[in-house]
């Protein structure tokens, strides 16, 4: 007993090491990367997988979204690209958005690792890149083919060749083409230093394969997510969400069905597919249903394919959460990352009083360009964020990316990089919904051209202005959002505006939902809340 225990240890020992040489894997991407949006917000995953494709560690950088589709995407890379014909050096690439992250953006790049010769296992890193043509980051797309260059699964280096051609074609397609081909090779380069790390742990622990190591983590991963299922009553819970959609409301519904081993989401009855890019293909759907069930099961055990085996999603062919080619699907996180929050409205109905109210969800990508009218050209990126739902016993988090985890883009970066400036970004009281405890704030956005030129923002992602999160247990919705030009014209729906010149772009994120009743909320979080500016006099009054 005393030898299967230290055994024991020993594979637990090595599992915390390979967490670290994905890390590290990730901080690669990090200290490499050109796009804001990668080495600012950390738009990027990274990961390791066996030889039969199975993810068995990701690093805990990351955004759900990336690392839960690229677990599939290294499973269509094995269809094209079996192990048995890798080589030493080598590295894959596609963007295709129903083989890897959901939209063109994001490029997953697959590269084989070695020790003693022999192919042990398999790094994948993803990442957003700043413009891969077409009609830029716009939902107004109509196919995908209107969106951008599309990459098949492709050889990006062979045996340490890299495919100049390919990369030449990228930088040919974009509007910043330095930061897409700077981003691509750092994850390259990711890749390299994971394999790295990895034939440094192996000669460390005397490795010649680390087979039955992904057998120990995925087996002791499934059992414990088996066990977190157990916990939840057995049954169907059925819930329906709003959104405000494009050309018209989605409807997102969802029936949750519990068993003995396994949990289904089934998403029929959902909107039909939208004619404009804001659709989520499968994998996308899967990523962010998946990581809300997780959530609340079990947080605390490791994502790989053991822990992740037991959720299953079903959804109708050519609706909004599963759109077939040539589906436009640039701004696919509108409903991907709204995704949690249903699982959460199922979740609630089984579990009370162990889920949280919901949050404003979608990230607001704010994508600025310049029109040709000014001095400057530019086509440059930020990220506002709204509140996070309140939590069973505490208060939602503020101008926070839940559920996809990216932080923030300092406007110093986007101001150094653009003739634009940010006159205000700040907290935006009376945002979070009331509750015995209270939604997180949204914040409040302002930006302006020092030039004497119009400019352009992309309102693609701009969602919950007419169904705001909704509260839980008694509490209230938390405020919807807004966008507008300051000189007062509002925008109707997710097109692309231009700013004329001497005006400026203000947006209002949505703040998260109230939990419990806000009659029942402690006099001194209030008292506390008024005097941080997180209330106002009016609103305290109004709402507690």
């Amino acid at each position: 007993m005393a030898k299967e225990a230290l055994a024991q240890i020993h594979q637990q020992v090595m599992w915390n090491r390979l967490i670290a040489v994905v890390e590290e894997q990730a901080q690669a991407i990090l200290r490499t990367a050109f796009g804001s949006v990668v080495r600012e917000a950390g738009d990027l995953s990274t990961g390791i997988y066996d030889l039969q494709g199975r993810m068995i560690a990701q690093a805990v950088t990351g955004t759900p979204g990336h690392v839960n589709t690229m677990a599939r995407a290294v499973q269509h890379f094995l269809i094209r690209f079996p192990v048995d014909s890798m080589r030493s050096g080598d590295v894959f690439v596609t963007n295709d958005p129903w083989m890897g992250t959901g939209h063109l953006f994001d490029f997953v790049v697959v590269s084989p690792a070695y020790h003693k010769g022999n192919a042990v296992a398999l790094f994948a890193s993803t990442c957003h890149v700043m413009d891969v043509g077409g009609r830029g980051f716009s939902a107004e797309a109509k196919s995908v083919f209107e969106e951008g260059i599309c990459i098949p699964h492709m050889k990006l280096r062979d045996q340490g060749r890299l495919n100049e051609d390919l990369l030449r074609i990228l930088e040919a397609n974009s509007r910043n083409p330095v930061e897409v081909k700077g981003d691509i090779l750092s994850l390259v380069s990711c890749n390299d230093t994971g394999e790295a790390r990895l034939q440094e742990m192996m000669r460390e622990f005397e490795l010649d394969t680390i087979e039955p190591l992904a057998e120990f983590i995925l087996d002791n991963s499934r059992a414990a997510m088996k066990k977190a299922i157990t916990a939840v009553p057995k049954g169907e819970y059925s819930t329906e969400m709003l959104l405000d959609g494009y050309e018209s409301p989605v409807t997102l519904k969802a029936v949750m069905r519990v068993m003995d081993e396994e949990i289904v989401i089934d998403y029929s009855g959902s909107s039909s597919v939208s004619a404009y890019g804001i659709n989520s293909p499968l994998c996308y759907t899967e990523a962010y249903t998946f990581f809300g069930l997780k959530c609340i099961l079990a947080p605390e055990v490791p994502n790989n394919q053991g822990s992740l085996s037991l959720f299953r999603i079903v959804a109708e062919s050519g609706s909004v959460v599963h759109p077939l080619p040539p589906s436009p699907v640039t701004a696919r996180h509108v409903i991907g990352q709204m995704l949690p929050d249903v699982a959460f409205g199922c979740l609630a109905q089984a579990l009370e009083g162990k889920v949280p109210a919901e949050s404003a969800g979608s990230i607001w990508v704010l994508p600025f360009a310049d029109t040709g009218q000014g001095a400057s050209r530019f086509n440059v990126m930020n990220v506002g964020m709204g509140g996070v739902g309140a939590r069973p016993g505490k208060d939602g988090l503020s101008v926070t990316a839940f559920p996809s985890g990216v932080g923030a883009i300092p406007v110093e970066v986007t101001e150094s990089d653009s003739p634009l400036v940010f006159w205000r970004k700040e907290f935006l009281s009376d945002s979070g919904g009331p509750g015995m405890f209270r939604g997180g704030l949204g914040q409040v956005i302002e930006v302006g051209n020092t030039e004497a030129a119009p400019f352009t923002i992309s309102a693609a992602t701009f969602d919950r202005i007419h169904n705001p999160p909704r509260g839980r247990e008694g509490g209230q919705a938390g405020r919807p959002g807004k966008a507008q030009l300051v000189s007062g014209m509002e925008f109707a729906d997710k097109a692309v505006y231009t700013v004329p010149q001497g005006d400026r772009l203000r947006v209002e994120l949505p703040g998260g939902g109230g939990l419990g009743d806000p009659q029942k909320r402690d006099r001194q979080r209030i008292q506390q809340d008024l005097e941080a500016g997180y209330v106002t006099p009016e609103g305290a009054a109004r709402d507690y």
